[in-house]
């Protein structure tokens, strides 16, 4: 092992990059974490859930990474090719300026060019001359596949028993063990060019010189320019929310429409402790919630993809006794075993690394009323509906009245036993009202009767059992004075009226036990037990509901602070982790689909108030 200035696994371990100090590209079929010191330490092939093939960032010694940077002590900078998802990382030495174009081609036009899984690093002197080091150290299936090296003509080629790449390059090549190694020069103006390619009986290697270099790095640049062309937003924040869409868009997996909640495992939502999680899969409230925040901004094509994606490969009937799981895998499979990958170290030692995700198995009865939602809007922002998914949706509806006020176990996934959550109630009354008003407005048959008593069945219980007399406020579940920032999202789902005297005393109590300078935590798990082990930091999508909330009230002052504040604990890129620690430090998985979202919908709620 390296010695470092400080004991493995602690913050300061010089072997491993903050979660913050990454940037992210992908190709909408995977995504690659590259640091900002011009190491790429996460990338799995050839999609989101597959096995990873550079996982340095959960374990720097077993991992395997690709590391491409100055060969002498530099300065870096890392911003993105404007309105694009390709990277750029800037070294600054004594003798020049040099920097590394990182992206991953996303090119429809090309024959073939959907099944082929490119990363390609492009390395530019822009001033002076630089010296750069490259070190190309796969390590197959999570570290745990053996593999070899060999060089075939102008290709070097890793094989494991399960995948092999190809690397081309423009410079010299030598073959050290299980690795590649490269040194060389470059002088203003030059440049050379890295492609790591995933090949198989089918795709065979190829090399890449410098035209196609530059022809494919052009073609990225104009697809993402083009797509983001799409969108209406003109407001203030155009930055923040355009970087926050084009995030979302990376995190599709454009063969079936899915979107995952994040595309990473088990970074740790706090050092040494055991919240660890997988994440690469398809949630439904987060995906559901995605789409709304990408119809609000123009992309429709993406909602579309997503609706073909539940009628494709989702059958609602097919998940045991709930009508749908609360997530899936991207090709729609339904079977996510979760289990631990003992030989990696975790993130700065924070083990374990989980793969697969046990929280399939739950029941969270909030999901309808996300998906639902997310279905009335794309019927009246996008295209009606088809007969076939009317059919499904009531279906699903009817399955919500007669099973809407049993106990589950919430959004937060807790693992400590199934309560009778005030959000699951709220969000199966979302399910139904929105049901009810597409039947409505669109003339399509329904059991309107036993919807509407269901509805007002489910609004009653909420205000009578919901309420706490002790607390002057909504609870986190029937019978407990504990509170919960997902009744942050109970104006917003226009449930309650934002101005409501009963939610206007709920959201002073929520301001004054879980809101922390603009941040808010979900709950106390001192006073609400979740059955985890460990502290969490505070959870930025409810940050970003608190924001909406604020504004809903009229309270547009304190709206616009706490948005600029929260703004200020984006990483340099404006990417965003699922939390943040306690000295502003990302943590969780990165990025996160449900932090993006919800910039989203406070920035765009936030602009409109505002004028």
């Amino acid at each position: 092992m390296a010695e470092t200035p400080f004991p493995a696994g602690s913050p300061q371990d010089s072997r491993y990059l903050p979660i913050c100090e990454h940037g992210l590209i992908g190709d909408l079929r995977s995504v690659a974490l590259v640091g900002s010191n011009g190491t790429i330490d996460w990338y799995c092939s050839p999609s989101f859930d597959a096995p990873s093939v550079f996982a340095a960032i959960l374990d720097a010694e077993r991992g395997g990474r690709f590391e491409l940077a100055a060969a002498v002590r530099a300065r870096t900078k890392q911003f993105y090719f404007p309105d694009t998802n390709v990277l750029i990382t800037r070294f600054f030495t004594e003798d020049g300026v040099g920097e590394v174009q990182d992206f991953m081609p996303v090119d429809a036009e090309t024959p073939g060019a959907a099944h082929r899984h490119r990363l390609i690093r492009r390395v530019v002197c822009v001033r002076g001359t630089v010296p750069f080091r490259a070190l190309i150290a796969p390590r197959f299936d999570y570290g745990a596949a053996a593999h070899t090296v060999r060089t075939v003509g102008d290709f070097v080629l890793f094989e494991s028993a399960g995948q092999s790449l190809a690397l081309t390059a423009t410079v010299a090549m030598e073959c050290v063990g299980r690795d590649t190694r490269a040194e060389f020069k470059l002088s203003e103006g030059e440049c050379a060019v890295f492609a790591l390619d995933q090949v198989d009986d089918v795709i065979t290697p190829r090399g890449c010189a410098h035209a196609e270099a530059e022809h494919q790095l052009k073609a990225t640049v104009d697809y993402w320019r083009r797509w983001l062309h799409q969108s209406r937003y003109r407001g203030r924040w155009r930055e923040m929310v355009h970087r926050s869409a084009l995030t979302l868009k990376l995190l599709t997996y454009e063969p079936t429409g899915a979107i995952v909640a994040a595309p990473t495992t088990s970074l740790p939502e706090r050092l040494g402790g055991g919240r660890n999680w997988d994440y690469r899969y398809v949630w439904v409230r987060d995906a559901a919630f995605a789409v709304y925040a990408l119809l609000r901004l123009g992309f429709t094509g993406e909602a579309e993809a997503f609706m073909r994606f539940l009628t494709t490969h989702i059958s609602p009937g097919c998940g045991g006794s709930a009508p749908l799981q609360i997530m899936y895998g991207i090709d729609g499979r339904t079977e996510l075993p979760e289990h631990e990958l003992r030989h990696l170290e975790g993130h700065l030692g924070s083990a374990p690394v989980r793969v697969g995700n046990a929280a399939a198995d739950q029941l969270q009865l909030d999901i309808y009323g996300a998906l639902i939602d997310s279905i009335y809007l794309y019927d009246k922002w996008a295209e009606p509906i088809s007969s076939g998914q009317w059919d499904d949706v009531c279906h699903l509806v009817t399955w919500v009245c007669e099973h809407w006020d049993q106990p589950d176990e919430g959004v937060w996934e807790t693992r400590g036993g199934r309560r009778t959550f005030l959000y699951s109630r709220l969000m199966c009354w979302v399910a139904v009202e929105r049901a009810i008003r597409l039947a409505v407005r669109r003339g399509l048959p329904a059991d309107l009767p036993h919807w509407r008593q269901s509805r007002d069945a489910m609004y009653r219980r909420i205000m009578d059992r919901g309420w706490s007399e002790r607390r002057s406020a909504f609870v986190q579940y029937e019978g407990a004075d504990v509170l919960d920032a997902s009744l942050l999202m109970m104006p917003l789902a226009k449930f309650i009226a934002p101005t409501d005297p009963k939610w206007l005393s709920t959201l002073d109590a929520l301001i004054e036990e879980l809101v922390s300078d603009s941040l808010v935590y979900r709950y106390d798990p001192a006073v609400s037990p979740d059955g985890l082990v460990g502290d969490e930091g505070t959870f930025s999508i409810c940050s970003f509901w608190y924001v909406e909330a604020l504004t809903r009230a009229c309270r547009l002052d304190e709206a616009r602070l706490a948005f600029e504040k929260m703004l200020t604990y984006a990483n340099h890129l404006g990417l965003y982790a699922e939390e943040i620690g306690l000295t502003g430090e990302q943590q969780g998985n990165f990025p996160q689909a449900f932090t993006h979202l919800s910039l989203i919908s406070a920035a765009y709620n936030l602009d409109r108030a505002l004028g």
